[in-house]
């Protein structure tokens, strides 16, 4: 699994220049299960901003990514800057799945499925209207996930080893995975290596 990591501190560290507090919201959840660095989480409905673009992961990634930081940096009806969210999640996928990180990246039918999910102050009403038609907004039902945390640089045979392990703990807890691992990050690119955390998701039934 090749997951692509730099495009989150761009735009993560955009979203951060001038805030003191030097945080972004992250999504509320209910931890229905904790077993060390592992944890089943229940996420409630959000809303969340959308593309769909072509090419290979990378081409897709930086296209989508730079549609949407357009976006939520102002353009949309109003010129509004949205507050950027974390972590930031990415998923190559053949499969359509509803992740409730902020942003994923989902292949579906040869294109990709790129997502930021909108702070909490925010609904499909008071959200404004992308000025690009290639943005979509729209919500995404509750979801269950199992999720592992890691610290270090996430590179993709951590990952894999990480989603392997993942997967291994929902087979022994008898649970059942509806969908691919994502990678979560959540901390900007000026982070030491050693303090950085990273998790990866999988979709679960509830």
């Amino acid at each position: 699994m090749v997951l692509r990591r730099s495009l989150f501190g761009a735009i993560l560290g955009v979203s951060l220049l001038g805030s003191p507090a030097m945080a972004v919201e992250e999504p509320p959840f209910h931890t229905v299960l904790r077993d060390g660095a592992f944890e089943v989480r229940d996420y409630p409905a959000l809303v969340v901003a959308e593309v769909t673009v072509d090419g290979d992961q990378k081409q897709a990634a930086s296209r989508g990514f730079r549609l949407l930081a357009g976006y939520i940096f102002g353009a949309n009806r109003g010129r509004a800057h949205i507050p950027m969210t974390a972590p930031v999640a990415e998923t190559p996928t053949s499969e359509k799945i509803a992740m409730t990180a902020p942003v994923t990246q989902t292949k579906s039918a040869g294109a990709w499925i790129v997502r930021f999910t909108m702070p909490r102050a925010y609904t499909l009403d008071t959200l404004p209207e992308p000025t690009d038609a290639r943005v979509h907004l729209r919500g995404l039902a509750p979801s269950r996930v199992a999720v592992v945390r890691f610290s270090g640089l996430a590179a993709p045979s951590d990952v894999d080893d990480k989603a392997r392990a993942l997967i291994a703990w929902i087979d022994r807890h008898h649970l059942h995975a509806t969908g691919p691992a994502s990678l979560a990050q959540y901390d900007p690119p000026w982070t030491l290596w050693f303090a950085r955390r990273n998790e990866v998701m999988v979709p679960i039934a509830n």
